[in-house]
C-alpha cells in the first residue's frame, strides 16, 4: 500500500513531464543483452526490464519507443520521447546537452577479435589496423583520443560491427565489455573470439555509468527517476532483474 501511494505521488509531483498514461521511453533494440529486438517486434533486454519497473516505482505505464542510436538524443530533444534508458554513458560532453538521473549500471570496455590474436591494446599494437565502433559511443571518442592511428571504422549499431568482423572486414570491435560478452561472444556468431587487452573504464572517456537521458528542464522527473533507481535497489527489485541477464553484480562502485 505504501508503495502505492508513494508511486501517486510522485507520478503528480512530475509537473507536466508526461502525461499520467504513458511515459514514452526511447530504447534502441540493437545492443544485445540490454536492448533487442524479438521477433515479434518488442524490445525486450536489461534496459527494457529497468525501465519498466523504474516507471512503476513512479506510478507510471511505460510506452517503449524504438530509436536508432543516431537519433536517440535529438528524438528526447523533440519529444518524441521523454527519456532515454539505452546504457547510455554519462559524459561530460552529453550533460552539455541532456540531463541525466544517477547511473544504473557501470561496466568497462574491452576489445574483442578472433582468439590468438597478435595485436595488442597499445598505439603501436593497433596501428593501421581496422577497428570497429558504434558510431556517437563513448568508444569512438575514447579511439580518437587514444588511438590516434587507428584505421576507425563507424557502425549505426553493434551488431554491425559484429558482423563485419565475423567476415573479416575488421581487425578488432571496442565495445562494453558486457555487451560483447552477452551478445556476441555466448551466441555461435562469438565462436572462435575472444577479448584481448584489457578493461578500460577512463572517466574522461567513459563517464560515470550508464544514466537515464532526461531534458535539461524535466528535473523533477530526473529526481524522480533517480529515486527510483535507489527504491528498486533498496526492494531487491534490481538483483532480480539483474540475474535474468547477468550472474555477477553490474552496478559497479
Amino acid at each position: 500500500m505504501h508503495r502505492l501511494i508513494a508511486g501517486a505521488v510522485a507520478a503528480l509531483a512530475l509537473s507536466g513531464a508526461a502525461s499520467a498514461a504513458d511515459l514514452k521511453i526511447c530504447v534502441e533494440g540493437a545492443y544485445a543483452p540490454f536492448s533487442e529486438t524479438a521477433p515479434d517486434g518488442s524490445v525486450v533486454g536489461f534496459d527494457i526490464d529497468i525501465a519498466n519497473a523504474l516507471c512503476a516505482e513512479i506510478g507510471q505505464s511505460c510506452e517503449m519507443v524504438k530509436t536508432d542510436w543516431d537519433g536517440i538524443i535529438p528524438a528526447l530533444l523533440e519529444k518524441k520521447c521523454d527519456a532515454i534508458v539505452a546504457s547510455m554513458s554519462i559524459t561530460e560532453d552529453r550533460k552539455q546537452v541532456i540531463d541525466f538521473t544517477k547511473k544504473y549500471y557501470n561496466t568497462p570496455a574491452r576489445f574483442v577479435a578472433r582468439e590468438g590474436t597478435e595485436m595488442t591494446d597499445t598505439p603501436e599494437g593497433l596501428k593501421g589496423k581496422l577497428v570497429g565502433v558504434q558510431r556517437g559511443t563513448i568508444h569512438q571518442a575514447f579511439m580518437e583520443g587514444e588511438f590516434p592511428d587507428v584505421n576507425l571504422v563507424l557502425y549505426a549499431s553493434q551488431d554491425e560491427a559484429y558482423l563485419d568482423l565475423v567476415s573479416g572486414r575488421i581487425d578488432a570491435v571496442i565495445a562494453d565489455s558486457i555487451a560483447v560478452d552477452e551478445g556476441f561472444l555466448k551466441t555461435d556468431a562469438g565462436k572462435g573470439y575472444a577479448f584481448f587487452g584489457e578493461p578500460y573504464s577512463i572517466p574522461e572517456y567513459h563517464g560515470e555509468g550508464a544514466g537515464i537521458g532526461v531534458r535539461k528542464e524535466d528535473t523533477e522527473l530526473r529526481d524522480q527517476l533517480s529515486s527510483a533507481i535507489d527504491a528498486i535497489r533498496a526492494s531487491g527489485e534490481y538483483e532480480t532483474i539483474q540475474a535474468k541477464y547477468f550472474d555477477f553484480d553490474i552496478y559497479g562502485d
